[in-house]
């Protein structure tokens, strides 16, 4: 049984890998192409049914993916548009739940209030996954997936707040809404307090312990969980606690950790976040097949209907709200029409039109429990497939459109930043600075004696002199960016060059096998240094 359920996972991953290299090649977003596939796998004959444990979904994929989210949050950005993230992570969720619950109530024969909501709260959050794949390579103002990331990472929790207490009205049979808004006050402000003390438990160890760059990133995968399951222990929102914790060890993160550990860990999360959102994605499409058969007392036409109902609805709903929350303050605050840009017309539609669902809505909808004081929970299947509908429509339908109206509304960037090859040669030039200064200041004997300093010095200084020439080039003359970036494909070149020679002498066995990989490395870094310059985005 183990070895089945190893070769199970390990033909998914491979599938995954497959779909999203086709996808590439196709031109079309993984999230949506993995979802595609895996509903294309889960009719194909001989394919054994994949059957998730409702209790584990939640631990295995949400803690790691919001916890990776948290972390590469910008502070600034977040704080910047805490305001439009506010209303649609909080405001817009909880409008939504309400509006699925009383439709559904009165659409669907047998469905309850508890139920409405406990469907509500799984459909309600979009997925910026999703988004910002179905968005790579297209020009998009950054305030537009600024506010896409912060909503994500917030409304996650609001919405599974909402789904928790919906669940829990399900299974007691009784709802008070006062209860539900103390135990909502108590539930997130205790998981912001549990992820913000466990995040400063692994930061006085990450600081202070005789750690390594493999122990640092080993921990940073346990953070999450830790924070995950203390909260839930405690019966308080563990993706708050995530969440948090993820922000507040981001913000620390400079402070204790050096450039191996930086490195190191930025390798493995990445890889971790890709197979665990392909692995999410692909079971859409494979548990749909599920949840047809056990649609019970409702034709397949029926669930299609109010799937697609639901589905019609939630997208109204976003693109009703946008345009109140994006204008209504500015209405009412002379500060904000003075210090924030108008979004104009083009930028509330492409948020709306981008609430594309995912994971989240997936982890929730399977981890309802099969039984409900002892009987099977009432219309569970009927929920799973309404929530793959709404992810099938939204995710399939609003992607594969949604370039193509950020091309119509010929949406420009709104607030004007500074130019990103601007600021990157700006950060360096007073990084260079700074360490000339020191320089100057602190080894000002060591320099004049010592040849190799001294040549250190001078190749900064130089670097100053290039990196001004390159500001200029970006503020003044177009020719001299194209010099810039001339000088840039010429290394680019010359580190092939030398890679081809690193494989000529390893095939020669001319020198020793660790002394190579060194090298290599140190290409590597080379490399990746002039392409995140070439492509700062």
């Amino acid at each position: 049984m183990l070895h089945e359920n190893l070769l199970l996972i390990l033909g998914l991953l491979f599938a995954v890998f497959l779909l999203v290299m086709l996808g590439q090649k196709l031109r079309i977003s993984y999230p949506i192409f993995l979802v595609l596939g895996g509903l294309v796998m889960g009719f194909v004959p001989g394919l054994p049914r994949i059957a998730i444990e409702p209790d584990l979904i939640f631990l295995i994929f949400l803690p790691p993916l919001l916890y990776e989210a948290a972390w590469n949050t910008s502070w600034r950005d977040f704080w910047r548009w805490r305001r439009p993230i506010g209303l649609l992570a909080f405001g817009l969720v909880l409008f939504t739940s309400v509006i699925v619950a009383y439709v559904s109530r009165a659409m669907i024969p047998g469905f309850t209030l508890a139920l409405g909501f406990l469907l509500g709260g799984i459909i309600s959050p979009p997925d910026a996954v999703a988004a910002a794949s179905v968005l790579k390579g297209i020009k998009v103002p950054k305030r537009v997936m600024a506010i896409l990331g912060g909503e994500s990472l917030l409304n996650d929790a609001s919405s599974l707040i909402v789904f928790r207490f919906a669940l829990a009205a399900v299974l007691s049979g009784s709802f008070v809404w006062q209860d539900a808004a103390l135990s909502f006050a108590v539930t997130s402000s205790m998981g912001l307090v549990v992820g913000v003390g466990v995040a400063y438990v692994f930061y006085l160890i990450h600081k202070y312990l005789p750690t390594t760059p493999s122990i640092n990133t080993a921990l940073t995968l346990m953070a999450p969980y830790v924070m995950y399951l203390l909260a839930e222990e405690f019966h308080f929102s563990g993706v708050l606690a995530v969440v948090s914790g993820g922000l507040l060890m981001s913000f620390f993160s400079h402070a204790v950790f050096d450039a191996s550990t930086r490195l190191q860990a930025n390798g493995v999360w990445a890889s971790l976040s890709f197979v665990l959102n392909g692995l999410v994605f692909i079971l859409i499409g494979l548990q749909l097949p599920v949840a047809v058969e056990g649609l019970g007392n409702y034709s397949l036409q029926e669930a299609i209907v109010y799937g697609l109902i639901i589905s019609f609805m939630v997208i109204v709903i976003r693109l009703l709200w946008m345009y109140p929350a994006a204008f209504v303050p500015r209405w009412w605050s002379y500060t904000i029409r003075t210090n924030e840009v108008s979004p104009g017309w083009q930028g509330p539609l492409v948020l709306g039109w981008a609430g594309m669902r995912g994971v989240v809505s997936l982890a929730a909808a399977l981890s309802v429990p099969l039984l409900a004081n002892g009987q099977p929970f009432p219309q569970r299947n009927l929920i799973l497939f309404i929530t793959f509908v709404v992810i099938l429509v939204t995710l399939v339908f609003q992607g594969l459109t949604l370039p193509a109206l950020i091309r119509f509304t010929k949406l420009d960037e709104l607030d004007e930043p500074v130019p990103p090859e601007e600021q990157e040669a700006g950060v360096r030039l007073r990084l260079r600075k700074a360490a000339v200064a020191h320089l100057k200041q602190q080894y000002a004997d060591e320099t004049s004696r010592n040849r190799l300093i001294s040549r250190l010095q001078q190749r900064m200084e130089n670097e100053i002199q290039l990196t001004s020439q390159t500001l200029e080039s970006i503020e003044i003359d177009e020719t001299q960016r194209e010099a810039l970036h001339q000088y840039h494909r010429v290394l680019l070149d010359i580190l092939r060059v030398q890679r081809e020679e690193l494989f000529v002498m390893r095939r020669h066995n001319v020198f020793e096998d660790e002394v190579l990989r060194q090298q290599e490395a140190q290409l590597d870094l080379d490399e990746a240094k002039v392409l995140h310059i070439e492509q700062p985005e």
